[in-house]
């Protein structure tokens, strides 16, 4: 069992984005959920874990509304300035924790969606915990359960079923030492490689990042209906 840190691990979350799907006059992170926001609620999950001695938030330039939550005078939150896709995001955060590293035990990024507000300590527990197996690094993740479907673009028709067997549903946090992914992620992006999350980054640079079984109820809020469900499960996880 891998010893408890307090000092080595720094948490990401890139909250840039402007959330279009919703379709709301605000970003998404900043729709109310319950008495707070949703991003409150990531950030809260993620101050209250001993083991994360700080939380860099990633915003956009014009944002106005992050200085308005209670969460924003934290001691352990500091904010950098975003960029127009995720990565650019997270290099930006990635950035500052290299240039501010003056120790000599390495640092860990922990990389998580501010659109994810669900997330448990014990989810957080799982993972950091896991460095011992996957020095690498490793993501939360959760094994398909769903018959897959590939479509035709033009008709929205099925075109062929898809074998389930070894896929899983990439989720958040995701966490890596953050020296290599700041490299593989800044390599990647001067070649115009698409990065959809951290880990797709490493596996670019050769890197298999390893797997660790998450919760269900650690959903991203994308699309309007996905509110009362967050809701409902944020309800469960605080009447524990």
């Amino acid at each position: 069992m891998m010893k408890s840190v307090t000092s080595d691990v720094i948490a990401i979350v890139p909250a840039a984005g402007i959330g279009a799907r919703m379709g709301a006059t605000i970003p998404k992170q900043y729709l109310a959920l319950g008495e707070q926001s949703i991003l409150a609620h990531t950030l809260d999950s993620l101050i209250a874990h001993a083991d994360i001695s700080e939380v860099i938030v990633a915003l956009h330039p014009d944002d106005r509304f992050f200085e308005t939550l209670s969460q924003a005078e934290h001691p352990k939150i500091t904010t950098v300035i975003g960029g127009d896709e995720r990565a650019d995001s997270v290099l930006a955060a990635l950035s500052a924790i290299c240039k501010n590293d003056h120790s000599t035990q390495p640092k860990w990024a922990l990389v998580h969606d501010a659109a994810r507000p669900c997330l448990t300590q014990t989810d957080i527990d799982k993972l950091l915990s896991s460095r011992e197996q996957f020095p690498q690094g490793a993501i939360l993740a959760m094994p398909v359960r769903d018959t897959m479907k590939r479509c035709e673009l033009s008709s929205l028709s099925i075109a062929e079923t898809v074998c389930r067997d070894n896929l899983w549903h990439a989720l958040t946090p995701q966490l890596f030492p953050a020296g290599q992914l700041q490299q593989h992620l800044s390599s990647a992006l001067e070649q115009n490689i698409t990065i959809t999350d951290e880990a797709s980054a490493m596996e670019w640079a050769g890197v298999k990042p390893g797997l660790v079984n998450g919760r269900a109820d650690n959903i991203k809020v994308t699309h309007p209906d996905d509110l009362q469900l967050a809701k409902l499960f944020l309800a469960h996880i605080n009447s524990k």
